[in-house]
This record gives C-alpha cells, structure tokens and sequence, in this order.
C-alpha cells in the first residue's frame, strides 16, 4: 500500500502519469504507477536498479509503450505522440549511460541535441549558454567525447538535451559512477536549471543526492509507488533512512 505524507504543493501541472503500467513480456515493469510534477519543480524518482525507474522515463518519451494508464503532458494525453513530437512539444531525456556520441567531438555532440529544431540557425547561441553552464566542456569543445571523463561526459550528456530546449527536462541516473565531487557539480548544475526556470524529473539510486536537491519524491520499488511526498519529509522516514541511508528504524 502507498504511504503518501501530506504536503503542500501548488502551480499547474506540468507533467502526469496516471495509472501506468508497462509489460516486458509477461512480466510487469511498471504496476499502476501515478506521478506527477509541476511546472517550476525537481521531483525525484529513487529506487533500487530495476525498480523501474528508467522504465518510468522512457515511457514518458513514447521510448517503451504503456501497455495501460495514461500519461498527459500540459494536460494533453501524448499517448499517440512519437519521441520526436514529444521532444519538440518540451520534453527531453537525459538517458542512463549518457549515450554520447563517443567518436564525436563535444561540439558536435551540442549540435546533434538541437537536431530536430527548427530554428537550427541559432544552435551556437544555445552552446554558448552551454558552455557557461559547463565551462569545461567549453575547454574541450574540439575534444573527442570518447577521450573524456566519466563526469565531463555526463555534463556533455545533460548539455546535450538542453540544446532542445526542454521545459521539462528527465536526468535517468546523472550521478551513477561518478565521484563525490562530481555529483556535488551535479547537485549544483541541477538546483540552477531549476532556478533558471527549468522542471526537472530526476531518477536516481543515489537517494542522499536526489532527496537533497529535490522539491518533492516518489520511492519506486518492484515496479509500484510505495511512498511519496516532500524530499524532507521522507528524508525522516523509518523506511527510506533504512533502506537508503543504513540508519535503524527509530535510530538517530
């Protein structure tokens, strides 16, 4: 049964799923699974691997079909949608494993981001702003992708999906492997798009991380919402300081 801890949330939705559900084969990856964000927040998505959190993302971008439930973005069913229409109408995802283009130079990467814009003659405007965002990536903007770090391609793969533009921007795993420090500039790039104006819809393992930055979460277990609410809030649960943070139920 879903524990759902009071809060207090307002703006319009922006993004809603309701009700989702999504087969491989007959077994289900997504059970009944209801989120949703507002325009203007971070929500973050935690669970174990195989939870379903990528699972979760890739159906709000038509990348795995619901095989029930309905997902509406700016209140519109986008059930009927293809990825690409769904990126031009806002969304863009940022996918687990970052899937840059290895042999590509970080500068042709940028581009390949903004592909299907239609305004493709203001793409170096939108690096520039990149760039300002990561300054490294501006220091390598000739280097192969390929020959950079676990972190810088990571920031390559979040530069890379703002260059469409997204109103509502999905990070699938944006700290997995990487070191403390580079999570911290993670941690920082993320609470600055979201200042900027940005929604985010974050899923991680990394719950310390997640539940720091985030306005509000969902604990994805097993394919199903098992709890939800204020990051600070279930920060403070017996169930979420156990499982993602070690402490004993009742413990300090």
């Amino acid at each position: 049964m879903k524990l759902r801890l009071s809060t207090l949330i307002s703006g319009a939705v922006m993004l809603e799923l309701e009700h989702v559900t999504v087969q491989f084969g007959k077994r289900p990856a997504l059970r009944q699974v209801s989120l949703l964000v507002r325009q203007g927040e971070i929500v973050a998505l935690i669970g174990a691997n195989a939870a379903g959190k990528t699972t979760t993302l890739r159906s709000i971008m038509g990348l795995k079909e619901a095989s029930a439930g309905t997902i509406r973005f700016d209140g519109e069913n986008i059930a009927q949608l293809s990825t690409v229409d769904r990126v031009r109408r806002g969304l863009t995802l940022s996918p687990e494993g970052r899937q840059i283009f290895p042999k590509f130079t970080v500068y042709e990467n940028l581009l390949m981001g903004g592909y299907h814009r239609a305004d493709r003659n203001k793409l170096d405007n939108d690096i520039s702003r990149v760039f300002e965002l990561f300054p490294r990536l501006g220091e390598r903007r000739h280097q192969r992708a390929l020959s950079m770090s676990g972190g810088e391609q990571q920031m390559l793969a979040i530069g890379r999906a703002l260059m469409s533009r997204p109103r509502c921007l999905l990070l699938d795993e944006p700290t997995l492997g990487l070191a403390p420090i580079v999570v911290e500039e993670i941690r920082r790039i993320v609470r600055g798009l979201a200042a900027d104006g940005m929604t985010v819809l974050m899923a991680e393992q990394n719950a310390a991380m997640a539940l720091d930055v985030a306005d509000r979460a969902y604990v994805l277990e097993s394919g199903q919402i098992s709890l939800e609410g204020t990051a600070a809030a279930l920060k403070e649960t017996p169930e979420v300081r156990k499982v993602y943070f070690g402490a004993r139920a009742g413990g300090n």
